[in-house]
């Protein structure tokens, strides 16, 4: 399946918000269990890339959107600045076919050059293709959190998995890169 990576954009929403939908619906990688709406996603997608972390989508020779992921603040105080969390969804006609392993190398490449040190995913319902897309990108397992999320008449697992980005914890960080919450 051939596909381009590139920015996200306003024009996009309809088809992230659907794809997140079907993924609330169907899946265990977020536990909310209502869809937001239209409105709510248009919110998210504007305070993410606003605070100019990164935004992406994967798009199929027709045009349409087979799936995105974006960077966002972890925790917000401000020790935290240089660990940001990545989050992938994708459509259920672009998995297994290489797209969520794309997007996430992309995803860490604009981070490092944005001066990240570190990347986490928190991959709801410990989803084993989830973990296996971020092993293969060179993250490593934290932790796992027992029966963490009730979704689909089940308990679920969170698993936390760590990658360094360029320089990772080897020299402490420079104060003055122009990180997100400097709106580079």
């Amino acid at each position: 399946m051939a596909f381009t990576i590139r920015n996200a954009a306003e024009g996009d929403i309809a088809e992230i918000a659907e794809i997140y939908r079907e993924s609330v619906l169907n899946g265990v990688a977020s536990y909310e269990i209502e869809p937001p709406g239209l409105d709510e996603m248009r919110a998210r997608f504007a305070a993410i890339t606003s605070a100019r972390y990164p935004y992406i989508v994967a798009m199929g020779e027709d045009g349409t959107i087979l799936g995105y992921a974006y960077a966002s603040a972890f925790r917000t105080r401000p020790a935290y600045r240089w660990l940001v969390e990545d989050s992938i969804y994708l459509a259920p006609e672009a998995r297994g076919r290489g797209i969520g392993g794309a997007l996430l190398a992309e995803l860490i490449a604009r981070c490092t050059a944005l001066g990240f040190r570190q990347m986490v995913a928190v991959i709801g319902g410990a989803h084993p293709a989830s973990v296996a897309v971020h092993q293969a990108a060179g993250f490593e397992h934290g932790g796992r959190m027992k029966a963490t999320g009730f979704k689909h008449g089940r308990w679920l697992d969170t698993v936390i998995m760590q990658r360094a980005l360029g320089e990772g914890a080897g020299t402490d960080p420079d104060p003055g890169v122009p990180l997100s919450e400097a709106k580079i």
